[in-house]
């Protein structure tokens, strides 16, 4: 493959289930037996607020005992000793920060912060209170603190970094990569973005443990567990690279 001039990265709960995260969706569509309607929607927020604070409660306190894989490791170095790129992540986990990917796009909101419902305001609140089940968090930003939300794109609110990523896209041409990571190509918009790549010019590669829905958007498509595959295909790309020399 040729030294590509840019480089767009997506990656899905496939990359952090790896980890030992759980996706929380199983096959009858249930997040942790809830419906997402119950937990993942801004009008469960109003209706049973103290419902969906111990469900992400839960999904936060796990944070504290995974690690990131090799697959979030070769992201990483793909980043660092590659040609300028934009990682986007459908997670809400940390991993791909903690695995040293220096900026990383989290279309769908963080774990680790929490959002004034007044202000609008992100704080990183990671403390043994702020993981309290029973009772919901205060901000810190307003004279008389409100109510704390999970800093979470839900059901029917718009993914975050939409401009950017869009104009990422539309920067892609002939040459230019667009590599997608354990995603299961059921979610929009992002399950649409290797298709505007491809047609922007970009090669489209998919590593994903099985087939996605959107299989067809995809020039080269690799099967298994993203931590066994990506590694190897990283060293291989690097390494043609460099042999190509610097983007110009």
């Amino acid at each position: 493959m040729k030294r590509p001039s840019r480089v767009f990265i997506l990656t899905g709960a496939g990359v952090s289930a790896e980890s030992g995260v759980p996706t929380f969706r199983d096959a009858n569509g249930l997040w942790e037996g809830h419906r997402f309607e119950d937990v993942a929607t801004p009008s469960a927020w109003r209706r049973d607020p103290l419902t969906v604070w111990r469900f992400y409660t839960l999904r936060r306190r796990a944070l504290l005992n995974v690690k990131p894989n090799a697959a979030h490791v070769a992201v990483a170095r793909l980043q660092a000793e590659g040609p300028p790129s934009l990682l986007v992540s459908q997670n809400v986990d940390d991993l791909h920060q903690r695995a040293g990917s220096a900026s990383v796009l989290s279309m769908h909101g963080q774990l680790r912060s929490l959002r004034c419902e007044a202000s609008g305001r992100c704080e990183e609140r990671m403390a043994e209170d702020d993981l309290h089940e029973g009772h919901m968090v205060t901000c810190t930003c307003c004279a008389a603190p409100s109510r704390m939300r999970p800093d979470v794109v839900w059901f029917g609110e718009t993914p975050l970094g939409m401009p950017k990523i869009h104009d990422w896209i539309g920067r892609l041409s002939d040459g230019d990569l667009c590599l997608v990571v354990g995603t299961s190509g059921h979610v929009f918009p992002a399950a649409d973005l290797a298709r505007q790549a491809r047609q922007a010019g970009a090669r489209t590669v998919l590593v994903n443990l099985d087939e996605p829905l959107n299989a067809g958007d995809f020039d080269e498509v690799h099967l298994g567990p993203a931590g066994k595959l990506l590694p190897g295909l990283v060293d291989t790309w690097l390494e043609a690279w460099s042999a190509d020399g610097p983007s110009v």
